[in-house]
């Protein structure tokens, strides 16, 4: 089943929405046109006078590199979003940026005054990737409350405590204040394992918290010594040292031993992000948030699996829910393109231009329809063709421009369906 389709009429007043089927039957009948692709929304060619509106809550389950959205209307889930979020993406080009800098401070030019005693971050400041995430989602809820009817916004605020995590004996003044306590360990192994037997690879069966170095023999109880395993898998472990237990599966061990070193870094970023999110979506809805430990509770009690809209469909108060939709839209950021005039090969030489402003009117990554190519992503250029990407398929072909016609403009993201 497909997401509801989301409905304006001609003076472009937001509607309720609509099942698939019924959408279909007003395009099929010219009685409606196509307004936005993504999120798919169509435009009725008459007006609606007092229409009856049933508001419908945005859920939200943020996350650090993945955000589910739902939007659910008395007890039905009538349409799901998963954005993928750019914040590695964004470190990386920062930390290039960062290394061009230093060298072209180390090389042998004049003597430049040391400014940095002048440059002062502004209260409740965030990382350039955490910002992002925050923006991302802001620019979302605008754009469902502009065809959506919508009462209120429920988020999940996640507590990580970091401090427990990493030193469960800690108490007292080593607390800092204790603002985070109260996360449990075994909730964050399950994210990190994969919710998954780290021997056997075993899912949905009772997973227990086991020593990767065992306690009886100086292992300690911080995350990083922490793994899952089922039952028969960690009594047959019992405390042999996980080098001499996985000796015949080298790739295994070494695999556990990598994952085991991961960093906090995720839970880092819902932390630092979720007090701000929460403060910038109250300045549009009304806002209500619920725990982590919540929203689990409700997808076991009704038996639903884990994926990031689901997630978001069962935040806060939940009675029973009813699934209208289970192909969630896909959103990747992408940004909105750099702004460097000319490509440069290894030896950091130009050998293409890089034109910024529209080509023909078309731009790259605009999303078109070819007669025979189907629909695809538009590379512009100056001179002859343009070339043509189809949907799943990698590498293009060669186009006219007018033979192709523009769906959907580029917005800074690219758009799929779960199969």
């Amino acid at each position: 089943m497909q997401n509801y389709v989301f409905v304006v009429d001609t003076n472009k007043q937001l509607l309720n929405p609509i099942a698939p089927k019924k959408a279909r039957r007003l395009l099929d009948k010219g009685k409606a046109a196509v307004f936005r692709m993504y999120p798919f929304t169509i435009i009725l060619k008459t007006a609606v006078e007092k229409p009856v509106l049933t508001p419908c809550q945005i859920k939200i389950d943020p996350g650090s590199k993945v955000t589910g959205f739902a939007l659910v209307r008395e007890g039905k889930v009538l349409w799901g979003m998963e954005l993928e979020h750019r914040g590695g993406l964004i470190k990386k080009k920062l930390e290039s940026r960062r290394a061009v800098r230093q060298g072209r401070r180390n090389r042998n030019t004049r003597y430049r005054k040391p400014r940095f005693l002048n440059r002062k971050r502004n209260e409740g400041w965030l990382a350039p990737s955490l910002e992002h995430r925050i923006l991302t989602v802001e620019t979302w809820v605008k754009r469902l409350i502009k065809f959506v009817p919508v009462s209120n916004i429920w988020v999940e605020k996640v507590k990580f405590d970091m401090q427990q995590m990493q030193n469960p004996e800690i108490s007292g003044v080593e607390y800092q204040q204790g603002e985070l306590k109260g996360y449990q360990v075994r909730e964050y192994l399950l994210e990190k394992w994969d919710r998954e037997c780290t021997y056997c690879a075993k899912k949905d069966i009772p997973l227990q918290i086991e020593h990767i170095h065992p306690k009886s023999k100086g292992g300690s109880n911080r995350i990083n010594n922490l793994c899952l395993a089922c039952e028969k898998c960690n009594q047959k472990k019992g405390n042999k040292p996980i080098e001499e237990f996985l000796k015949k599966k080298p790739s295994l061990l070494q695999k556990i031993k990598a994952k085991a070193k991961k960093s906090l870094k995720d839970a880092a970023v819902v932390n630092a992000t979720r007090n701000k999110l929460v403060k910038v979506l109250g300045g549009i809805k009304t806002v209500f948030t619920s725990t982590g430990a919540q929203t689990k509770f409700n997808r076991i009690r009704l038996n639903l699996p884990k994926e990031h809209w689901v997630d978001a469909a069962c935040v806060g108060d939940v009675d029973s829910l009813t699934f209208r939709t289970f192909q969630p839209l896909r959103v990747t950021c992408k940004g909105q393109g750099g702004r460097q005039k000319a490509a440069l090969n290894r030896y950091g030489y130009p050998m293409r231009h890089n034109p910024l402003k529209p080509i023909k009117g078309w731009l790259t990554g605009d999303i078109a329809r070819h007669a025979k190519l189907g629909i695809g992503k538009v590379t512009p250029r100056s001179k002859g063709s343009f070339g043509f990407t189809a949907s799943g398929e990698k590498g293009y072909k060669s186009c006219k421009p007018t033979d192709i016609k523009p769906i959907h403009r580029k917005d800074g993201y690219t758009y799929s369906f779960s199969a």
